[in-house]
Formats: C-alpha cells, structure tokens, sequence
C-alpha cells in the first residue's frame, strides 16, 4: 500500500521548507524516500544540500576576507599608466569585435524580432558605473516585452542573496533569450558600452540604481572603478551558488589586485566560460 503526507518545517529565519514523504511497499528496499521541494523566502533557496552549501560558502568566504586583507580599497585613480593601457586595450578590442562579429549582431537581431515582434532588438536598462555615475546599457532583448511589470510577482521567488534578484527557470526568457543567455550572445551590445567608456571589458558587473541604494560603504567600494563585462564572479564554476556578500569581496579582491596581465587571464576564462555554454 503506497501513501503520500505532507510535512513542512520552520528553517533558520523563519523560513518554510515543505517536503512530500511517500510511503514505499514494505517489500521495497527502502520503506520511505523523501523529497524535498525547495522554498525560497527573502533571496535563499533551502534543501538537502543546505548545510553543505553553507559550510562551502563560509570556508570560501573565509579565504576571500583572508586575500583582500585589512588595507582599505584606494581604486585605481593613481595608475595613470595602467589606467591608459586598459582604455586603449578596451577600446581597440570592442571596435574589432563589433566591426568582426557585425553578421552575428544582423543574425542575433533577426532572431529576436522573428521571435517575438512586439518588442524592440536590443534592451535599454539604467545601471551605475564609476562613483555612481548612472548610464544605459545595452543588451540583446532575452524576455518579453513586459518582463520589467512582471518583476514584482516573482520577487519572492528569488534564489540570491542581497539585492540581486535571479531565479534558475525564469518565465518571462523567451525562446531565443534562454539560448542568447546560454552563450552568453546577449551581452554582445555591452562592447558598444566599452567603446563609448560607459564601461571596460573587465570590471565588477554594473548594478541597478534601486540595487546600490542598499549598499553600505563597504560594498559601495564596487563603484571605485568602471563596470565591465566579466569579472571573478563571472569566470567562476560555482557562481550560482555564490552569495551576494562572496560576489562583493570578489569584486573588491579584483580592484584590489587588478593589472594588464590579470585582465588578460579573466578575458581568457571568460572565453572558455562562453564556449562551455556555462551563461544563465
């Protein structure tokens, strides 16, 4: 005789994780197997591997507190030389990239229209660069046309920590947008951001103005240098389940460290990552 009861328990927090229990026939190697359905309250996500997730986040958190060390963030105001190095390195390459890949930018835009007609190309959002420097991005249109109004519904469904809102199975992706994203050809756009020094090739990923609103003055220390198409968070295995406060310190560790040759490495990751078909 197969049964099915439901069991809900309070998690740290007060957050709810409901599990479906079922019974299994007594003759079967295990009498009962359970599964867990996660929850999500207040940006984190809870299930069997909870505590092992948490004992990983703080051992990386330890580490990464360990190599940024006591000295407070200067930026890079003072680097003239390093500073040129990377303007005219940014600059070069977003112009060869824009000019090489001008066919996939025609396909891509085709795609999208064809796709779902009712919405432009490309999608225009504010976010904040340099010391709080607000300017529009650029990126090719991965959701529908209301995606923005839809955002509210979802919110607390949110899988991140902090003032980032993402979610694995997103219902406003369309067809095209799940596949841009998985290749990571909706950021292509962002080159014509480098190019007009909105941003540069490397640096911490720009954040929404309502986003930075809530920072402190630690994480505000994000804003010391320009934003950037990749960055550590971005060339990591495990960012999905990279917190919030993780993502800052590797932001802060990257302006910490930051040189032509480091640069050059994550551009270099950051290919594999493409190639690999890691985007989300």
């Amino acid at each position: 005789m197969t049964g099915e009861a439901t069991a809900a328990k309070e998690s740290t927090g007060g957050r709810r994780e409901q599990c479906n229990i079922v019974a299994m026939p007594e003759t079967s190697p295990a009498s009962k197997t359970s599964t867990c359905h996660k929850t999500v309250r207040s940006g984190t996500i809870y299930d069997f591997d909870m505590q092992e997730r948490r004992r990983e986040s703080l051992e990386r958190a330890e580490k990464l507190k360990a190599e940024l060390g006591d000295e407070p963030i200067t930026g890079t105001d003072d680097r003239i030389a390093y500073r040129f190095v990377k303007r005219v390195f940014d600059f070069a390459f977003s112009a060869a990239v824009l000019v090489l890949l001008s066919w996939l930018f025609v396909i891509i835009a085709i795609l999208v229209k064809v796709d779902d007609p009712k919405g432009p190309v490309f999608f225009k959002q504010t976010r904040v660069g340099k010391n709080g420097r607000e300017f529009e991005m650029l990126k090719f249109r991965s959701m529908c046309v209301d995606a923005e109004e839809k955002l509210a519904d979802l919110k607390e469904l949110n899988e991140k920590t902090g003032p980032v809102f993402k979610i694995a199975e997103d219902p406003r992706i369309t067809r095209v947008g799940k596949w841009l994203r998985k290749l990571s050809l909706d950021e292509l756009p962002q080159f014509i951001n480098v190019l007009r020094s909105d941003m540069s090739v490397v640096g911490p990923r720009p954040a929404l103005p309502n986003e930075v609103a809530t920072y402190n003055d630690y994480q505000r220390q994000r804003l010391l240098v320009k934003p950037g198409m990749t960055c550590y968070w971005q060339t990591r295995r495990n960012r999905h389940s990279i917190t919030f406060d993780e993502w800052v310190d590797l932001d802060l560790l990257y302006i910490r460290k930051c040189s032509a040759w480091s640069d050059f490495k994550l551009i270099v990751q950051t290919v594999g990552v493409v190639l690999t078909a890691q985007g989300s």
